[in-house]
């Protein structure tokens, strides 16, 4: 696929905390490789964007916080996960805490990957750019 290099990617955030919602897009709003949609608080609003979006208008990849009001990371994973609409697109698991538990069933249920949310401003970029070499 030559020349989508340089389309930016289209992320969806799915965070209650309004301070994490700050952080993510104060740190990468200005990152010319990524389209930052509009936050989602819960994953009952992210299945409802997924099912609003029109095929070119998923997201390229969905971040989610695993401790969300409604319907938690894990839950919304499995949801996302058991759609034939949505099933390729890329879903990350974010947390204050991982443990081996949410890792575990994390990757089972079919994420590529867990990871631990950043305290900086260079812990959002090396996440963000880990998470692009695994899509």
């Amino acid at each position: 696929m030559a020349g989508t290099q340089n389309i930016p990617k289209k992320v969806l955030l799915a965070e209650d905390d309004p301070d994490d919602i700050g952080f993510f897009f104060h740190y990468l709003g200005d990152r010319s490789d990524l389209h930052l949609l509009p936050p989602v608080e819960n994953g009952e609003e992210v299945v409802e964007y997924l099912q609003k979006a029109h095929n070119g208008a998923f997201p390229d990849l969905i971040i989610l916080d695993q401790n969300m009001p409604k319907c938690n990371g894990l839950q919304t994973l499995a949801i996302i996960k058991n759609n034939a609409q949505f099933e390729n697109i890329p879903v990350f698991v974010y947390s204050t805490y991982t443990d081996a538990y949410l890792v575990k069933q994390s990757l089972q249920l079919g994420a590529r990957s867990v990871l631990e949310k950043p305290v900086s401003v260079e812990g959002y970029h090396k996440m963000i750019d880990n998470i692009l070499e695994l899509i």
